[in-house]
């Protein structure tokens, strides 16, 4: 299958080596109208696919190589960038970016995580797992925001916190648990949005705001699949009914409550057409941004609170069912 197909997109895939074998031939009109009559078949079946997703194939259009990131986002959405490195303690973490910017002429904080799109790029970010010089980096970063006023717009993608030894002996559990209070408590807006894989703690430790936004190809899970089916199941191949059960898609968490809106994506994934995709985001960060900095700060901060402490009423509600 061509590199950029998925393995559900098997049927878009035949089409496309029909449409490269019919670009070798000579230029006709009659060959024109062919790769145009394969081109709508092509957008015919991939809405089709798109329109009914099982859960694992959504984790497969999330973990898309050519899905856009915070680094696209920076360069379509955002203007005068300027990145900010450092925890002050240790190093600066390549897994995650912050700096400050402006979003239609108004000066903001921007923080997220970096995947790496190449096989250079994704060893030199770690492929997206921070360590918690990274955690400390981006609230570093978010106290600066708060001090002068700047709203913080937090874009997610990783599959969870760096579990190596060195990440451990640096305390990424602490550096985690700390940005977890201090985000409850930053006095500006925070808009957060999974664009692509929220994965656990490592996606949490970036990823407490005033709205909490998934695109709709995304997903937002307390483990992967993958590791979910090795310990319940014993076996790794059980991934698809891991996904099922994990319910790690943005409608089911929409349904939880646990996130606040679907951004829509184009048909067939945010990674087949960039420039829709940030037209879209850029719409509903527009609208929230306008929305939560309206409010005046206690009311913020309250809302903020309760957002998160309602979550915990989900768990309460599935013990007293399981209990009746």
């Amino acid at each position: 299958m061509p590199a950029d197909t998925l393995e559900f997109e098997e049927p878009i895939a035949v089409l496309l080596k029909e449409i490269e074998a019919l670009s070798m031939l000579p230029q006709t009109d009659a060959r024109e109208r062919e790769i145009e009559s394969l081109r709508r078949r092509i957008a015919s079946v991939r809405e089709d696919l798109y329109r009914t997703l099982t859960p694992w194939q959504r984790v497969l259009v999330a973990r898309h190589p050519s899905r856009p990131g915070i680094e696209i986002f920076i360069e379509r959405l955002f203007t005068g960038f300027t990145e900010i490195h450092g925890d002050r303690r240790f190093a600066d973490d390549h897994a995650i970016m912050t700096g400050f910017a402006e979003f239609h002429g108004q000066p903001v904080l921007i923080v997220g995580h970096v995947k790496g799109g190449d096989t250079k790029q994704k060893i030199f970010r770690n492929f997206g797992y921070a360590r918690p010089e990274g955690y400390r980096k981006a609230l570093r970063a978010m106290r600066l925001a708060e001090k002068f006023r700047r709203p913080i717009l937090v874009f997610v993608d990783t599959p969870a916190a760096y579990p190596g030894i060195e990440s451990e002996e640096r305390g990424v559990a602490e550096a985690i648990a700390v940005n977890l209070r201090d985000m409850m408590l930053l006095d500006t807006p925070v808009l957060v949005v999974v664009t692509g894989e929220g994965g656990s703690g490592g996606a949490l430790g970036i990823a407490i705001g005033d709205r909490v936004l998934m695109q709709e190809y995304s997903i937002y899970s307390v483990i992967p699949p993958e590791g979910c089916a090795a310990l319940v199941w014993r076996d790794a191949s059980k991934k698809a009914e891991a996904a099922e059960a994990l319910k790690l898609t943005a409608p089911d968490l929409l349904g939880f409550g646990i996130i606040d809106e679907i951004i829509p994506e184009p048909v067939g994934g945010a990674h087949t057409d960039h420039a829709l995709t940030t037209q879209l985001l850029d719409g509903v960060l527009t609208r929230l941004l306008a929305e939560v900095s309206a409010l005046d700060n206690a009311t913020r901060l309250e809302q903020r609170y309760q957002k998160f402490r309602s979550m915990g009423r989900l768990g309460l509600e599935f013990l007293d069912e399981a209990a009746g």
